[in-house]
Order: structure tokens, then sequence, then C-alpha cells
């Protein structure tokens, strides 16, 4: 299903607002994350990207690189567009812009233990114990590009 979704870099401010409109709809609204702790001091230095399906934004997500690696965050997908595919476009184009021979650290994310078995399919472990993070249950996981090929 992920023929019908787009994804690119995030680059105008167009883009941006519907990001930032993207993640206020589901982690602000839905998920009741104080708006103060969903932005933060890395917007600026992340990429950001946007998924459109037939034109409409329905989906975004960033990463950055940190100490230890590349670390994808904000992954969020409007409720009526859940389960067409857009979460998988949004996490394999991640995947294909992180470097092949990472230069030292490791791709990796904290999954909502909702999302860990989505996460999973694509590759990744968890690791660690369970934590929270705006009173929402996550794990650690860590991306082993051996167990999922990413799709071109």
């Amino acid at each position: 299903m992920t023929e019908n979704v787009q994804v690119n870099e995030a680059n105008t401010a167009e883009d941006m607002a519907h990001c930032f409109a993207i993640r206020k709809s589901v982690f602000v609204e839905e998920q009741q994350v104080p708006e103060e702790e969903e932005y933060d001091e890395f917007e600026t230095t992340s990429k950001h990207f946007l998924a459109k399906m037939e034109s409409v934004s329905v989906g975004t997500c960033r990463y950055r690189k940190t100490d230890a690696g590349f670390k994808l965050e904000r992954f969020a997908v409007l409720k009526e567009a859940r389960k067409s595919g857009v979460g998988s476009a949004l996490l394999q184009r991640l995947l294909r812009e992180i470097p092949a021979e990472l230069a030292e650290g490791y791709v990796y994310l904290h999954a909502q233990v909702q999302a860990e078995l989505f996460y999973a399919r694509h590759g990744f472990v968890a690791v660690g114990e369970l934590f929270y993070e705006c009173e929402i249950p996550h794990h650690k996981m860590i991306w082993n590009r051996a167990n999922q090929p990413v799709k071109s």
C-alpha cells in the first residue's frame, strides 16, 4: 500500500507547518502530551519528513545525529490514514537516508509500547528496561540492518 504514499524531506515553511500540525493532532490532542514537551530544542537541527497521500499531508517524522548514533523520532500519522502504509513509508525513507556504513553508533528510537510490533517488523529490536516519556510507556529499540533490508 505504500505506493500511494509520497515521503519527502520537509524543506519549506509550509511543509514544516504541516509536520507540526500533524504532531499536534496526534501527540498533543490525541495522546495528551503537553505541547511544551512535544516541541523541543532539536526542531531546527533535525531532518524532518512529510508523508502525503493524494497530495494531502498525513504523516511526519524526523531524525537527528546524537552521541549514540542516529535517533529516529516523532513518528505521527493522522488517525484517518493509519493502516494505509504511511508509517512504513516514513520509516523506510528514514532508513534509506542513514549512511550504509555508520562511522560510529547505531540507528535507534524510543518506541511507544503499542508500536513495538510495527518497529520489530522493520528490523528493530527492543533493548533495556521499560521507561516513560510524557507518562507513555516506551522501549528503546535498535535497528539491525541485517534483520530487515530496506526497500528502495
